[in-house]
């Protein structure tokens, strides 16, 4: 594979990178560098206030989504305009976290399973960074098992919803302007045949979020109470009954966004062995530490190029595979073990976070605390492992104790004996 730029690609970076140079807010550059991992934290602006603005600075130009249609705010530009971009936004792509569900998940979803209405209604505020959105997916009940959500989604006799329930670990949902929201609309129909995905205004009455403070004093994940909220039908994605079809498209598309943003921690491992020094020696000369490094060069290069390849299947009209799940599998736990090491390597002054210390002094204690919720977003390692597997790999399916009976009909504790299951 050819990486170096066509005569057109070069040119387009250049003219990428004299918008950047000009119109990038640049007063944000260090409070960016070194924001904590996993979040947009900004201490001299609002952040979201900030990411509202950038965004809105790229769509004035030209500059934002690029590889969407015309007709919905984009460019229709090829996407390696898109992996040019991003390599030259560099720092402030940072400010697109509030996006990431809006851009990376939920705009993909929509031009596959909305109709026509919807997609001009929904997409060009994302693009104009006018609307941001959350995931209202996970609940308290369902554990690890998305097929297993309680929330309900009721058929009025006038056509419209009413929904009733409680999600979590919703991130972003305090600041989002809409949600997408997976229900049971059926709970007599089995297990993955009942649900209807909808979207819905976080600010109508009845929806109630409350913040979860995290390990990292941080709050952004919520909880969300749905109380009776009424829904009309013209804000339900797909058919009804297809809910959970749909949803694996917008999960399909969240981990290519997740494990393309997710940062692994390389480069600043990599810059601490050179200013570190063990025994009267810089830290980059030991063997086995060298050794070790590689094998995270190894992953994070391999995290790319799998980006670039997925972004390549879309620009040929594909869709993106369950292959994707190995790039989410793969970068939360190279999070980890780099964050890991670069603790051993601080010695005592890795175990210290406190008020007033540098900017850049915990950032791998950050990156250790976040690393955990990294393992479980999005589908946990187990289930990224067992997608890999069946789909992938194409071994025998798990056993379930679930399969073909109706919801309703599956025990919620042990007590309960379980309906055989239909042929």
């Amino acid at each position: 594979m050819d990486f170096d730029d066509t005569r057109e690609e070069a040119e387009f970076r250049a003219r990428a990178r004299a918008w950047i140079t000009k119109n990038a807010p640049h007063e944000l550059h260090t409070e960016l560098v070194n924001a904590p991992f996993g979040h947009l934290d900004l201490r001299s602006v609002d952040a979201v206030q900030a990411a509202r603005q950038w965004q809105s600075r790229k769509a004035r130009d030209g500059w934002a989504c690029l590889s969407w249609p015309e007709e919905y705010g984009g460019q229709g530009a090829p996407q390696m305009h898109t992996i040019i971009w991003s390599q030259e936004e560099a720092v402030y792509s940072r400010l697109g976290a509030p996006f990431l569900v809006s851009q990376g998940s939920l705009g993909p979803t929509i031009m596959t399973w909305g109709t026509e209405a919807q997609k001009q209604k929904l997409l060009p505020p994302i693009v104009t960074g006018v609307d941001i959105w959350c995931q209202l997916f996970s609940e308290p009940a369902a554990g690890s098992d998305l097929a297993g959500i309680r929330t309900r989604s009721i058929r009025e006799q006038d056509g419209s919803w009413t929904l009733k329930g409680q999600k979590i670990w919703s991130s972003g949902a305090r600041e989002a302007d809409w949600g997408v929201i997976l229900t049971r609309s059926d709970p007599d129909a089995v297990k993955h045949h009942g649900m209807t995905m909808f979207f819905i205004d976080m600010r109508a009455p009845g929806v109630v979020v409350r913040p979860i403070r995290q390990i990292t004093e941080q709050s952004h994940l919520n909880e969300v109470y749905l109380d009776n909220v009424r829904v009309p039908d013209e804000h339900r994605i797909g058919p009804v009954g297809a809910g959970w079809k749909v949803a694996l498209t917008m999960l399909t598309n969240e981990r290519i966004t997740v494990g393309s943003h997710m940062p692994t921690g390389f480069e600043e491992l990599f810059s601490l062995v050179n200013q570190i020094t063990q025994s009267g020696v810089p830290a980059v000369y030991d063997r086995s530490l060298r050794s070790r490094l590689a094998g995270f060069a190894s992953r994070a290069n391999g995290l790319k190029y799998t980006y670039y390849r997925a972004l390549t299947e879309l620009s040929r009209g594909g869709e993106p595979g369950p292959e994707m799940s190995i790039m989410k599998l793969v970068a939360a736990s190279t999070m980890q073990e780099i964050a890991t090491l670069a603790l051993d390597l601080q010695g005592l002054r890795g175990a210290v976070v406190q008020e007033g210390m540098d900017d850049n002094d915990d950032r791998f204690q950050m990156m250790l605390l976040r690393s955990a919720g990294a393992r479980i977003e999005g589908g946990t390692d187990q289930v990224m492992r067992t997608i890999i597997a069946e789909r992938v790999l194409g071994l025998p399916q798990d056993m379930r104790a679930d399969k073909g009976i109706p919801f309703s009909a599956i025990p919620t504790s042990p007590n309960q004996k379980a309906p055989a299951a239909a042929e």
